[in-house]
């Protein structure tokens, strides 16, 4: 089991690492990233998404595991023998006890500290301004699509750029400004782009006047609020002891989420046991099928459960009880009821076998 986990997440985390890059590289490509934080943004967002593979990984190897044994009819052995089903949670349990517990900590602890610094990059890059984000020698143009830049950037200092060329279009006016320097300032919560020994052609659109101004600094606001309240961080990007301390519900709901998945890797755990059962004599493998469907049910459940906490609907205890409590449930009845079955084949079996039957 340990070496089928082992393929089995690196298959999963291969895929998923891919999907994740093509996403970053079309952040990056989008300008809602910088170029040289794709590497750390892909880092923190696989760190993000380590428990569900994990969690996956550790289900899928225990249903493939034991419906091998299955097919090979070392289960029968084992039933035979007076070994039922619930013996095999103590050796699974030994295997599996590392990952849950690697789960658990992603969870309270690398999840937060992974969002808050993907987070961090996300806004730090859109908190620079728009020339900041030109590429020196392309024109580009700004968020608002108001504004065309082009710079050339200056190899000594990546703060200050030379030969700036700025295009703005509004409904009063167009002006073109050009500049032989230019660089950030910033004050308070605003932020000014000081531009240096250069000249600003302003033309009104309605009347065709012109005015032509020669200047040896013109300061030009570019951002109204330069760092974001702390108030306003997600919950995602909060750690688990400060979630605690503030009990609202938003709050709630992402530790609902949190412990529901260190929850439900447990109960999958228990789940894989009982759904790896299947018939020697078919050839088709569809307790797989079923256990990635039960997989993809329970982990909706979850995002369920954080929504019904996060609006007010349930509270953290009911959410975790009604989802979790319910899966355990499910997890010991499946359980019994295979090795009931077992037990009740069995004397239909020796006598088939004792009359030399087939």
């Amino acid at each position: 089991m340990a070496r089928s986990f082992g393929v089995t997440l690196v298959v999963i985390l291969t895929i998923v690492l891919t999907m994740m890059l093509i996403k970053t590289l079309g952040l990056a490509a989008g300008g809602n990233v910088a170029p040289q934080h794709v590497l750390y943004l892909l880092g923190y967002m696989s760190l993000a998404h380590l428990p569900t593979m994990l969690s996956l990984s550790l289900f899928i190897a225990i249903v493939a595991t034991l419906g091998r044994m299955y097919r090979e009819s070392e289960m029968t052995i084992w039933f035979a023998s007076g070994v039922g089903l619930g013996r095999f949670v103590k050796p699974v349990l030994r295997t599996a006890w590392p990952v849950v517990l690697a789960v658990a900590v992603l969870m309270m602890i690398i999840w937060p500290w992974g969002n808050q610094n993907s987070s961090q990059l996300r806004e730090l890059y859109e908190q620079r301004s728009d020339l900041s984000r030109v590429a020196p020698g392309q024109f580009q143009s700004s968020a608002d699509g108001s504004r065309v830049f082009f710079i050339e950037r200056d190899s000594a200092d990546d703060k200050t750029a030379r030969n700036v060329f700025i295009l703005m279009n509004s409904e009063r006016s167009e002006s073109v400004t050009t500049s032989l320097k230019g660089h950030i300032e910033t004050a308070k919560d605003q932020r000014f782009l000081v531009l240096e020994h250069g000249q600003r052609n302003e033309q009104d659109p309605q009347s065709g006047a012109k005015a032509l101004a020669r200047f040896e600094e013109y300061k030009l606001l570019v951002d109204n609020q330069a760092m974001r309240a702390t108030d306003q961080r997600p919950p995602k990007a909060i750690g688990t002891l400060e979630l605690l301390d503030k009990p609202i519900p938003r709050n709630q709901g992402e530790l609902t989420w949190r412990f529901g998945m260190a929850l439900g890797c447990v109960n999958l755990m228990l789940l894989g046991i009982g759904i790896s059962a299947s018939n020697p004599r078919r050839a088709s493998n569809w307790n797989l099928l079923f256990a990635l469907l039960g997989f993809v049910v329970y982990f909706n459940l979850i995002n369920l459960s954080q929504s019904w906490v996060a609006s007010g609907r349930m509270s953290m205890a009911g959410a975790l009880l009604a989802v979790h409590g319910s899966g355990f449930a499910l997890a010991l009845g499946l359980l019994w009821w295979r090795d009931q079955g077992n037990r009740l084949c069995l004397p239909r079996c020796k006598p088939r076998l004792a009359g030399g039957g087939a």
